[in-house]
This record gives C-alpha cells, structure tokens and sequence, in this order.
C-alpha cells in the first residue's frame, strides 16, 4: 500500500499522496456538468485529498470559480486543508484563441489579484507559471513570485513544463517546491535529464496526464467521437493509426491489470506513485466514479516483477504521436 502523504520537495507542504487536477470540470475535454463538479471535489477533501490544481486560464477563469464556490460550500475543516496550486500566464482572446504566455513581475502580480479574488483566499498555495515565457528570463518571473511570497499572498513557488537548465536557474533565484509535469506511462521524456536535476535540487514532481488525458483509463474506446471543445479531438496521439497503436498498449496493460485484480487507470496510475516518493500524481477525475477508481490506485502493489512486466507492455517511447500538436509542443521548455 502507498503512503498516503509525500511532500513537495524539501521546501514545499507535505500533501496527500494524490492530487486533483481540476481543469477539466471547466475546459478542453467536453462539457462538464458544474454540481458533479464540485460534489466531486467535496468527494476528494472528503477522502483526504489536499492538492487541487488549477490554471487561471482554464475556462478563463471559470475553473478557480468553481473550486471557489466548492470551498466555500465545503465543511471548515475540509476547506482548511485544501492546497490551491495556480498556473497563470497563459493568454486568451474572447474567443477563447491562445495567444502566448506573460511572465514579466507586473503580470504576474496581476494575474495573482485576479486568481485571490476568484478563488475567494487570501493566499495560493503553490503559483507557477504554466509555460516559460521565452521573452522573460525565469529568474524574473520566480522573483516576482518571491516577492508575493514575501508578501503573504503566495505560500509556494512552483514551475511548469520547465526544462533542466531552467530548473537551475529558478532555483538559484528562490526556493521551489516543485515541477508540474506530464508523466506517464506514454511520456517519460523527464527521465533523461529533468528528473534527475529535481531530485538533485530538492524539488518535488506533480505529475499531471497520468493517465495521457484518458487514452490509458481503459475507457477510451476506439470508436469514440469526440466534441469540437475537447482537446483530444486534434491531439496527435488520439488521431488514426496513432490512436490504434496506442490502445493497443492498453490492451497489453489490460492484461496484467486484470491479473492483479485492479483496474487500467489504477495500474497507470500506481506504477506513477511507484517512480519515487518524490512525485504526486494529478489525477483529472471529472466525476466521483472516477474519483474513486482512481483513489483505489494507492492500495495497488507493484513489486519489481510487475513493474518490469508493465515496462514491457509499455516500454519507453513506444507512445505514437506527440503529446500536444506542434504548435504548442513548440511552448514548451522541456521539450527544448
């Protein structure tokens, strides 16, 4: 059984051992339905769960309202123990088109305001940016969070997608609790250098895509039709070929899951929790169903046979397809 706290980093809060990812009970995988939303998150603090994660951009602020409206609906001491994490940065048109990423001190400041007065708190837990902006070294970016630290308005200094060299650079700046991260079964690039330059550094992982966004659940169906508004819809790993080659790992997964006892998502997820008491899996649970399938995950044992036998159903790199289209893949600093 895994347990049940790990901490982010050595500077960071100690969290349960699995966090919430809430962007989709707002934006890019479909419609979602708002009362479930929140009964879920209520559903997570019940469990335990401290870490809710968030971005200012998802949903263009709707999803910091959400988790707003949860906590204020929650029991005190289920409010009190929430961790709030905040990516910003990312910005929008009416549209709902992207356009770039702003990481100078006097935007970040402004997006700080935005998110305290949405989110109903008087502090954020952990505020990252969500993608390096090129045209801003990260050192002046960590500063201007430092200094919201400084002011009481930010408890944690995190980082997103952010590469190894600049990983190095945020941390001579200012202490970082951790990376947010994809890593998964399908996406072990942060293996090579990224991995090691955290755990050199003391900096913890929040793992988000644990479950590729749903392609390795064991409910993406090949079949499936997906929505217009659902991110998957142009992403190249759900696209033809790519998408028959990928659940056909699944399939292989599926087959060791079912010898255990346990479910796809929960093997997914627990050979994540198995890489290191250093990294906390972001699991994007949309509905208590899947909140509980996936919390079932920290009772899964992996001893190193089982994990040598997911390893060779899914080896490294066997993924087909990047993991964003290339426009965006092009955002991102650990990709660099």
């Amino acid at each position: 059984m895994t347990t049940r706290t790990r901490n982010l980093g050595t500077t960071g809060p100690q969290v349960f051992a699995l966090g919430l990812g809430c962007m989709g009970m707002s934006a890019l995988y479909g419609d979602a339905d708002r009362a479930e939303s929140v009964a879920t998150i209520h559903a997570a603090l019940e469990a335990g769960v401290t870490l809710l994660d968030t971005g200012d951009f998802y949903g263009m602020g709707h999803n910091e309202m959400l988790i707003g409206e949860a906590l204020r609906a929650a029991p005190a001491a289920r409010r009190e123990q929430a961790l709030v994490s905040v990516k910003f940065g990312a910005l929008r048109d009416p549209d709902g088109n992207w356009s770039g990423y702003d990481g100078r001190p006097a935007a970040v400041k402004n997006f700080a305001a935005y998110s305290l007065q949405r989110l109903g708190v008087d502090h954020i837990d952990v505020y990252r940016i969500a993608r390096v902006d090129p045209d801003v070294p990260i050192e002046e970016t960590v500063g201007a969070i430092a200094e919201l630290v400084d002011r009481g308005y930010v408890r944690h200094i995190g980082l997103s997608e952010a590469g190894a060299e600049t990983v190095r650079r945020a941390a001579a700046t200012a202490p970082i609790a951790d990376l947010q991260i994809e890593y998964s079964l399908l996406s072990r690039g942060i293996e090579r250098e990224i991995l090691p330059a955290t755990r050199e550094l003391g900096i913890g992982i929040t793992a988000y895509g644990v479950l590729s966004r749903g392609l390795i659940s064991g409910h993406f169906t090949r079949d499936r039709q997906l929505a217009g508004n659902d991110f998957r819809a142009h992403s190249p790993r759900f696209q033809g070929d790519n998408l028959r080659h990928n659940l056909n790992l699944v399939d292989a997964l599926r087959e060791i899951a079912e010898r255990k006892g346990v479910t796809v998502a929960q093997i997914a997820i627990a050979w994540v929790l198995a890489r290191g008491e250093d990294i906390v899996p972001l699991v994007g649970a949309r509905t208590r169903e899947r909140l509980t399938e996936s919390l079932g995950a920290l009772d899964v044992t992996l001893d190193d046979t089982d994990l040598a036998e997911i390893e060779k159903a899914v080896p490294e790199d066997a993924a087909a397809g990047e993991r964003y289209p290339a426009g965006q893949m092009a955002d991102l600093d650990s990709e660099r």
